[in-house]
């Protein structure tokens, strides 16, 4: 992925200095006209485009701000409701993630989003412990997380 950024700045700047155009917008045209030969000469390459990984780091963003918008409805109706009817709970999540990075991005997403906090990682990185302020149904939490985050977290490292 390294190797084809690399290779698009430098088309860029090839470009440029063929155009004689030493402009923010003559590197721009640069960088589209070195992307299109990328992604023409994609077959190349032994792994997927950069392009395609930058769209999975975006849509895990926006992933991310939605779950956080959602939960946090949830937490302020629990908070404003006359009668509080917690469920806490403390639950188990097997990960499929593997690097120490995937795991801590993770835990991050689930503390920062409200309601949920990662109280423990196990010692062999398999499994995280999470505490939920309201639960119902641990293979619906289990599934919500899985399908989300660590789904999201998966399109982003894996080539």
């Amino acid at each position: 992925m390294a190797l084809q950024i690399l290779l698009n700045f430098f088309l860029a700047f090839v470009w440029m200095f063929m155009t004689v155009s030493f402009s923010p917008s003559g590197f721009a045209i640069g960088f589209l006209v070195g992307l299109g030969i990328i992604i023409l000469m994609r077959r190349f390459f032994s792994y997927r485009l950069y392009t395609s990984r930058a769209w999975a780091v975006i849509s895990l963003f926006f992933l991310f701000l939605k779950e956080l918008f959602k939960s946090s409805m949830q937490v302020l109706f629990i908070v404003i409701k006359p009668k509080m009817n917690l469920k806490p709970a403390i639950f188990e999540l097997e990960t499929e993630l593997k690097e120490d990075w995937e795991i801590t991005l993770l835990s991050a997403l689930i503390t920062l989003t409200p309601g949920t906090l990662v109280v423990g990682i196990s010692d062999d990185q398999k499994r995280l412990y999470i505490h939920a302020l309201d639960f119902d149904d641990i293979e619906d939490a289990v599934n919500s997380i899985k399908d989300t985050f660590e789904r999201a977290i998966l399109e982003v490292s894996r080539p």
